[in-house]
């Protein structure tokens, strides 16, 4: 794998990169016995992860109290037709608004717990499917970013189980931001 030294404009393979980084030979030697050890240590490279930006015509504020408010969220619960295609009951969404508090969404199918909540700017959440294996829980992260008039998310979603990325993906589209579209229009 070739590196770019930061001065030198000269392409370098790592052993020559981390001798020029002032490793010496047995810094060199080293450093790539740790880089070999960490790749057995069962360290995943290969982990999916979801990243979408989204655009309203809303304050921050606006949304963050959609996202956390419970009486507000049932509005993009009805808004989405998750509630009849998955057949989940109609059992409204209960949504606590302090870090370590629970949350329950779409009849209970979506559950988790508040990680980090800042008013109008950050939501961080401890996040499942229920039909995922007991114990399992992924993290999201809403970032609400004013732009102008409008509020830009962006969004990450990590340490879900493999291979649901396209699902998940396509849900956030179809069961939140579609969804929370219509509610603040």
């Amino acid at each position: 794998m070739a590196h770019e030294p930061a001065r030198s404009g000269l392409r370098c393979n790592r052993r020559e990169w981390l001798l020029r980084a002032g490793l010496g030979v047995s810094g060199v030697a080293l450093a790539t016995t740790r880089l070999a050890r960490a790749s057995d240590a069962g360290i995943s490279h290969t982990a999916e992860a979801i990243h979408q930006e989204i655009r309203f015509k809303a304050t921050p504020s606006r949304i963050y109290a959609v996202l956390t408010e419970a009486a507000l969220f049932q509005r993009v619960e009805a808004a989405s037709d998750a509630m009849k295609s998955l057949d989940i009951g109609g059992h409204p969404a209960r949504i606590s608004r302090r870090p370590g508090g629970a949350f329950s969404l779409f009849g209970d199918y979506i559950v988790g717990r508040q990680i980090e909540l800042i008013p109008g700017r950050r939501i961080v959440q401890a996040w499942r499917v229920a039909n995922w294996t007991p114990g399992s829980y992924s993290l999201t992260r809403f970032e609400l970013l004013q732009q102008g008039a409008d509020t830009r998310i962006v969004f990450d979603h990590t340490g879900f189980p493999a291979g649901t990325a396209e699902h998940l993906a396509a849900g956030w589209y179809a069961h939140y931001w579609d969804p929370l579209r219509k509610v603040l229009d």
